[in-house]
């Protein structure tokens, strides 16, 4: 028996109208911020150049946007309200979408939960208002006004009042609305928002000027801070026929939540889970565990290629080839970061300015450099030096050379050829508490935390000896044998050539098993059956996996770790400047393989304020 009916035959009924748009509304309006999202997309739509959001209560009893685009006649008014009626696309093809809306659905989900009144004049026409309450429409009646449209959404969810139940605080509604108008506005810079809380002005991005890729990035740094766009990277980046362009952060310029990530797909924001993981993917050893990056990304390709109908409220995507736009997030991303070279974020050395205190201490400590005094020249010094430093523990494995020693090849006699203070990290001055490198520059100094620096190096020459070699493989005595499910074997199966290039080879085993035959060397015990379906659920969920290069890296970093350069070592100026020379030719040195920053820079102007040299 049915447990959700009485052992009885149920009737069909046909619901009426106001009911089916009651029911579609939960759908297209899930709370104040979607009435805001629908609504302003609709005037982006009409060709508006100027959009004006008025809110009262978080949106509860006053939502109102104004636009100057090509507005409506009287007759289209009712049709604006009719669902499934639309000007934006003909029915003929559901793939050839080039607006934000299509469906027609949003005016009467809208005019079905609340209180509607649209006041709209085309350029040559007279002005027109229509009302609906709780789905009831009024006749059409001549108004005043400028060309455009104003939207007026009074009393939400007064007809559903238990939807108004499951509504958070005000505050947090008008900040969830804020958070699409930024949204929206950031994909626009052409168009000038203004957003308004009551008498209180929330936010405004006047109309941007000039070339494309200059108005975005004023525009992000109105939307999303200054300091945004002072520590971030441009992405251009195109494969086949989709083209990514916008802004991503450096990796010490990352935030705690997933807050600043924002991802458009033909100039609509999405949260689809392949761009995040391709987002994620592109940071995989560069972040913190627990930290998340800031971005701002646009892809554009053919409509085509880009099925926008997923769920009525648009945030989902789905491409005709995944694995390409995927493809082309990540490697843009690392491609940016590889470039930034030993780039670090200008916040991090703002921040070590802001704990500075001018104090007297209590019993100064003194360091000094014997740059020369004590070991004669330079080679004798490095000999010295080598005779009695000890040498990092070597790591070697199948398929790697020798493990870099923690030694720093010098460079020749700085009195011959004294280290350049115009080079971006400067030239060694002293090296305090074992562990900390202070660099002069011309315009400032440089401290370098030399443990975490030389681990980055390390690290990024084992990834190229592993990328130039091939990562090994061990064969297993007896293949491990993983039972599966036939759909999930088939789609390990797929992926088996990229798995055998990290070391891990599979073969079918009849039915829904698969056998593992040999693992990647590096990492040692390995529970087989318990990767196999980590990656599988990777795969469901993203796409893609990152999950055995990532177990693969995991180990390198801490190969490199372990052969890096030590805290509490003494290092001679000639180590010191070699290491900020290799810093600055080497790819994502301005953070270890923590997500830590490896060096930051105090401006001298900065420093002289601190000791009250200039105001």
């Amino acid at each position: 028996m049915n447990s959700h009916a009485p052992n009885i035959r149920p009737v069909i009924r046909q619901l009426d109208e106001t009911a089916a748009n009651r029911i579609a509304a939960g759908e297209v309006v899930e709370r104040p911020a979607s009435a805001v999202k629908e609504l302003v997309e609709n005037a982006l739509d009409a060709g508006a150049s100027r959009i004006e959001i008025t809110i009262a209560d978080g949106g509860k009893s006053l939502i109102r946007v104004s636009d100057d685009g090509c507005g409506m006649t009287s007759g289209d008014l009712p049709l604006a309200l009719a669902r499934h009626a639309t000007s934006k696309i003909d029915g003929s093809d559901l793939l050839n979408i080039r607006s934000f809306g299509f469906r027609g659905e949003a005016l009467p989900s809208l005019g079905a939960v609340g209180r509607l009144t649209i006041t709209s004049r085309a350029a040559g026409q007279d002005g027109a208002m229509i009302a609906v309450t709780g789905g009831r429409i009024d006749p059409v009646r001549p108004a005043a006004g400028n060309r455009g449209t104003v939207v007026e959404l009074r009393d939400l969810f007064f007809a559903t009042p238990a939807r108004l139940k499951f509504l958070r605080t005000d505050r947090a509604e008008a900040q969830a609305i804020a958070d699409v108008v930024k949204r929206l506005a950031m994909a626009e810079p052409y168009v000038g928002f203004t957003l308004t809380d009551g008498d209180r002005m929330v936010f405004r991005a006047d109309a941007e000027q000039g070339e494309l890729f200059g108005a975005l990035q004023a525009r992000l740094a109105r939307v999303m801070g200054r300091d945004f766009i002072d520590n971030a990277l441009p992405i251009d980046a195109t494969r086949d026929e989709i083209t990514l362009t916008g802004f991503a952060a450096l990796p010490t310029y990352s935030r705690g939540a997933a807050v600043a990530q924002h991802i458009y797909v033909n100039g609509r924001p999405v949260r689809d889970k392949l761009l995040i993981g391709a987002l994620r993917a592109g940071y995989m050893d560069v972040l913190a565990s627990g930290r998340h990056p800031a971005a701002a990304l646009f892809l554009t390709c053919d409509p085509q290629l880009v099925d926008v109908n997923v769920h009525p409220a648009k945030a989902e995507v789905r491409f005709r080839d995944p694995g390409l736009a995927r493809g082309l997030v990540v490697s843009a991303l690392r491609h940016a970061l590889a470039g930034a070279g030993h780039r670090a974020s200008s916040t991090v050395g703002a921040a070590t300015l802001g704990a500075f205190q001018p104090e007297t201490p209590a019993a100064p400590r003194s360091y000094q450099m014997d740059y020369r005094a004590n070991h004669g020249s330079a080679p004798a010094r490095q000999a010295a030096y080598l005779a009695q430093a000890p040498i990092a523990p070597a790591f070697s494995a199948p398929g790697f050379a020798e493990m870099p020693s923690a030694r720093m090849d010098p460079v020749a006699d700085s009195s011959a050829q004294p280290e350049p203070l115009t080079a971006p990290l400067g030239a060694a001055r002293a090296q305090i508490h074992e562990n900390y490198i202070i660099a002069q520059t011309q315009d400032g100094l440089v401290i370098v935390d030399q443990h975490a620096a030389h681990e980055r190096l390390v690290y990024e020459r084992l990834k190229a000896q592993a990328e130039a070699n091939g990562i090994a493989s061990q064969a297993l005595l007896i293949p491990e044998i993983v039972d599966l499910s036939d759909a999930d074997a088939a789609t390990i199966l797929t992926i088996a050539d990229d798995l055998a290039q990290l070391g891990l080879v599979i073969e079918p085993f009849g039915g829904g098993s698969i056998a593992v035959r040999e693992v990647p060397a590096l990492l040692g015990k390995l529970n087989a059956a318990a990767l196999i379906r980590d990656i599988l659920d990777d795969l469901a969920d993203q796409g893609a996996s990152d999950r055995l290069r990532g177990r693969i890296d995991a180990v390198l970093s801490s190969m490199a770790c372990h052969g890096s350069v030590r805290s509490g070592r003494r290092m001679t100026a000639e180590e010191m400047n070699a290491l900020l020379r290799e810093m600055e030719r080497t790819p994502k040195s301005g953070q270890c393989n923590h997500g830590r920053p490896t060096w930051v820079k105090l401006p001298l102007s900065d420093i002289e304020r601190l000791f009250g040299r200039k105001d």
